[in-house]
């Protein structure tokens, strides 16, 4: 068999009632974080021009939620108008290689709706479509790749190997057989997306629709899942062929495919490498912000008492886009090393207000990001090498003639070897809870919860979806 026809084998035969635990446990917090982050996202410039768009696509049968509106419109606009919702505000989880979450759910979260599927077809679906993600994604260059002891970005890399778990996760919806689900993933590598993402790390200020266009890629998904439905055959050999198939055309140096296969189907991998994130900003300064909160929370700093920042942290950061303090909107914002230093400092509940217009803008903000610098942590590479979840950190805040000083070794949100790095159910409850306050009224937010966290007994997910409409 060839590797499509073994992850489409893997697809079709897996049962909600077969999962492990934690596998259904992880895919309903997948949902929950990612309904809440659509929500979060409505008042965003670059979310709505997503949401515009998909109105265009929209035309037909109003069959599918644009999640927090109580619009719908065809699976079709649906499906990009959310992926860019749940993108907007660079919340959403995180998965190797990177982003995962925001391409592989909407599509098979609208085609649910629109064929009356229930949960616990959209629970297999998000399971399978996560595991083939990162076991994919595991295959290829990767951001964090070393080289002789140093993190050495690849020159090409990108999220394109999502696009086989998305289209899975359509057809594991739809209810294809081995034969149609091999096709949609052969359709689905010969038309995947392109790994642009380095060219937006090294373009500043970098374009707003980020490093990987969401709704494309849960676009593209539904078209090689429908063209194989309507009886189009996919090149089954497109992931065997390192010469000429999918490895070589989106430009992957390493390709190591005895990942995608080993234990298929007996063993679940992607659970302990699962991350929620708890700010509204790029990852890589995650762990920095939990030191440097908890500097300013105990002692009661207020901005204008700062007079400097200084922080630590990955050490592959130092491209255009991150080293950006030309601030000309919010997603600028959301990856800008020093201006995510200078929100953090003030205190601004992470979510949705960090976004803001006002927020970004603020006088104060800006001057504070004048003066908050960052560098490489002399330990991150060797700690990586050690650990791939370490994220070497420390910050030094220099106020009221003192200097205070904090470090992580990991980030909130991630497993580790640090349980209180874990983001409990609690805590992502209540993530969920502020992203969608002043949209969803309290009574349906808890019921949305409720019904998430009991995904195998809910009849129909649409009526998850329409308990999301604004009140």
């Amino acid at each position: 068999m060839t590797l499509t026809e073994q992850l489409a084998g893997f697809a079709v035969g897996v049962r909600a009632a077969d999962l492990p635990d934690e596998v259904v446990h992880e895919s309903q917090r997948i949902l929950l974080d990612t309904l809440g982050c659509a929500v979060a996202s409505l008042d965003d410039d670059g979310a709505q021009r997503g949401v515009a768009f998909g109105r265009i696509l929209g035309a037909g049968t109003p069959e599918s939620s644009v999640i927090g509106t109580g619009e719908k419109v065809s699976h079709l606009g649906a499906a990009f108008a959310n992926a860019e919702l749940v993108n907007a505000l660079d919340q959403d989880a995180v998965l190797p290689p990177g982003h995962v979450t925001p391409y592989v759910v909407p599509g098979a979260l609208a085609v649910a709706e629109a064929l009356g599927a229930s949960g616990e077809q959209l629970l297999e679906a998000i399971a399978v479509a996560h595991e083939m993600s990162f076991r994919i994604g595991k295959c290829t260059d990767y951001l964090r790749d070393m080289k002789d002891g140093v993190v050495t970005i690849p020159k090409i890399i990108g999220y394109a190997s999502t696009i086989f778990g998305a289209t899975a996760a359509v057809g594991k919806i739809k209810g294809f057989d081995a034969e149609t689900m091999a096709d949609a993933l052969g359709i689905a590598g010969s038309t995947s997306p392109t790994n642009s993402q380095r060219a937006w790390m090294m373009h500043a200020p970098s374009t707003t629709i980020k490093y990987q266009l969401a709704g494309q890629m849960a676009l593209t998904a539904l078209q090689a899942a429908h063209l194989a439905e309507l009886g189009h055959t996919g090149d089954r050999q497109i992931l065997d062929d390192r010469e000429y198939g999918w490895p070589r055309f989106i430009g992957t140096r390493r390709w190591e495919p005895a990942a995608i296969g080993d234990g298929l189907g007996d063993t679940w991998t992607f659970t302990p490498f699962q991350s929620f994130k708890p700010y509204p900003h790029c990852r890589v300064m995650h762990a920095i912000f939990d030191a440097l909160t908890e500097i300013v929370d105990e002692q009661d700093l207020a901005p204008e008492e700062i007079e400097s920042i200084t922080a630590w942290g990955e050490s592959f950061v130092q491209q255009p886009t991150w080293t950006n303090e030309t601030i000309t909107n919010p997603r600028d914002a959301q990856f800008s090393m020093t201006h995510g230093l200078a929100m953090a400092a003030h205190r601004i509940p992470p979510g949705k207000q960090w976004q803001t217009p006002e927020a970004v803008n603020r006088p104060s903000v800006l001057a504070l990001t004048e003066r908050s610098t960052f560098a490489p942590h002399p330990d991150h590479a060797a700690a990586l090498a050690k650990d791939p979840a370490a994220r070497a950190s420390k910050v030094e805040v220099r106020a009221r003639g003192k200097v205070f000083t904090g470090e992580r070794a990991y980030p909130k949100g991630s497993p580790s070897k640090d349980p209180e790095t874990y983001m409990t159910d609690e805590q992502l409850i209540a993530k969920f809870t502020h992203n969608v306050d002043g949209v969803v009224a309290d009574a349906e937010a808890k019921a949305v919860v409720d019904a998430v966290y009991k995904l195998a007994d809910v009849a129909k997910v649409g009526s998850i979806l329409d308990l999301m409409a604004p009140r």
